[in-house]
């Protein structure tokens, strides 16, 4: 291939906009390998990037921090967390996030490698001008060092991508949330994220999962899912009492916010009983401040309130095997509901912010 197409993200005139570019060949370096991208989503932080509320982003960048491709090219030998070697053809994904240090006080005293200051993302924080390093892409160079993992047999490329970012940041909420056996599980927002949260939720044992969302197209896709309950209404004041009707007015063990709206934190809180657990897994950018009252919401309430940053290789390495050993029970290729080439990026961003879509995914081989 004498060029590569990519989508790449740049702000030109203050005005951030996607265009198709063209990109030579990567010269690797040695552990260095090439996959030909099979697809990329497009995910919420993407359309944060497209009105640039991410600080430290190095536009013009290639978006797409979660894809799976197959292998076309390997400098020399390299190999799984097991040793086994990896070989063209091989169908992988691999872990967005990159140049952890493990020496740093983060990595090594706090064991939260996801706050390392030296803490690099593919489709976030790596510029176009460093190479192809984002999966909006027909190629994505996975530079040494990189933690690549190869799917499970029984998991086809379109069956992860269904899962794609949300599913280790639903896991990571689900683990920090600490769901237990017959928790009563409430999940603010049916995106990607909530999904893949409720499914985990059930995973791991919960006795009930309430899905809420005021837009239909993801409600469905909650009730196809398996979800116990689900709560569509369009006030703040209609989803509380409808949880607190649902508990016999204590509210939920367990509330996973993942729509990303502050408004739903203060929300959330009092969705959530006595001495429960609630679990902030949305509010990846500044999105604005909320009003709590720190008596009412939190003190006198007992509750515990953790929040959710990023993912680490344990993440999506469990997300994986959890996905190939539960697919028929949990059928995630359902949350798919448009595949788009590269040339219509920008109107898959819109189609995610405007919820037209429960989830949306880059296909770089379309229309070509």
């Amino acid at each position: 291939m004498s060029t590569i197409l990519a989508a790449v993200m740049d702000r030109i005139d203050g005005e951030i906009r996607v265009n198709v570019d063209e990109f030579a060949p990567p010269d690797l370096q040695p552990g260095a390998v090439v996959l030909k991208t099979i697809y990329s989503e497009v995910c919420g932080t993407d359309v944060h990037l497209m009105h640039g509320r991410l600080e430290g982003v190095p536009y013009p960048i290639i978006p797409g921090h979660v894809s799976v491709g197959k292998i076309e090219e390997i400098a020399g030998t390299v190999t799984d967390i097991h040793g086994s070697p990896f070989h063209r053809g091989d169908t992988v994904t691999f872990l967005d996030v990159h140049e952890t240090c493990n020496a740093c006080w983060h990595c090594l005293v706090a064991k939260a490698s996801t706050r390392c200051p030296q803490r690099k993302v593919y489709g976030i924080t790596y510029s176009s001008r460093d190479g192809l390093l984002g999966g909006w892409s027909q190629r994505i160079y996975l530079k040494p060092g990189v933690r690549i993992l190869k799917l499970p047999e029984e998991l086809t490329a379109e069956e992860f991508i269904a899962g794609g970012c949300g599913a280790p940041t639903g896991l990571h909420a689900v683990q920090r949330a600490g769901v237990r056996l017959n928790d009563f599980v409430v999940v603010q927002g049916g995106g990607p994220v909530g999904l893949n949260a409720a499914v985990f939720s059930l995973i791991s044992g919960a006795g009930t999962v309430v899905v809420v969302d005021p837009a239909s197209a993801r409600i469905a896709a909650a009730r196809s899912l398996g979800v116990d309950q689900t709560i569509e209404a369009s006030s703040s004041a209609e989803r509380i009492a409808a949880v607190l009707d649902l508990t016999e007015g204590r509210g939920a063990d367990v509330t996973i916010e993942a729509c990303g709206n502050p408004e739903a934190v203060a929300e959330g809180l009092q969705m959530t009983r006595d001495n429960g657990t609630y679990a902030i897994a949305g509010q990846y950018t500044d999105a604005g401040d909320v009003t709590l009252n720190p008596h009412r919401h939190i003190n006198k309430k007992h509750i515990d309130i953790r929040g959710v940053w990023g993912t680490d290789f344990s993440h999506l390495y469990k997300a994986l095997q959890l996905m190939a050993r539960h697919k028929k029970r949990y059928p995630l290729t359902k949350m798919i509901t448009k595949v788009y080439p590269l040339k219509e990026a920008e109107a898959a961003l819109a189609d995610v912010e405007q919820r037209k879509v429960v989830k949306a995914v880059i296909d770089p081989s379309q229309g070509i």
